[in-house]
């Protein structure tokens, strides 16, 4: 997809998804065989769910169908939510990942799973877990020295409430 058609849709239905409450956070347009297919990553502080998804569906599906912006061919509309183990790319994105665990490549090469614990405007505060029964360490890292995150799915993890009432017996 060309830079222009890229910024041409984002300018196209990015108003529609903010007055929904929601945030646009990825456009794609993919050739699957002849079709193509225009999917359109949807989020929000509070997670969005399968309501949601559909009304905001509805609103870029009639507003594409107005104007030219996918051409004339034929194209499916897919939209979604950024799924369990999402990118993080942005400080609002860090935001609504404190309290989860993170796999982080940093601009010196090295990689490190952490929780993110704080967030602020020049990065993110982690607690890096422990090895062999040592206590976790904080570490503090800029976003200017973070390459690449992503949200890390967690299967055994015990929630809040749980943790402190072990800690409370």
């Amino acid at each position: 997809m060309s830079t222009t058609q890229s910024e041409r849709l984002r300018e196209l239905l990015e108003p529609l998804v903010s007055s929904q409450d929601l945030d646009l956070e990825e456009i794609e347009v993919a050739s699957v065989g002849r079709k193509r297919v225009l999917r359109v990553v949807v989020d929000s502080e509070d997670g969005v769910d399968l309501d949601r998804i559909a009304d905001v569906s509805r609103a870029l599906s009639a507003k594409l169908d107005e104007t030219d912006a996918m051409g004339e061919g034929e194209y499916t509309l897919e939209v979604g939510s950024p799924g369990a183990e999402r990118p993080l790319k942005e400080q609002r994105h860090y935001e609504r990942a404190v309290g989860r665990l993170a796999r982080i490549q940093t601009a010196d090469g090295a990689e490190l799973v952490a929780r993110v614990v704080g967030v602020d405007d020049e990065g993110v505060d982690l607690e890096v877990p422990g090895v062999k029964g040592r206590k976790p360490t904080a570490r503090r890292l800029a976003f200017g020295d973070i390459v690449k995150a992503r949200v890390e799915v967690e299967f055994n993890r015990k929630d809040d409430k749980n943790m402190k009432e072990e800690e409370e017996a």
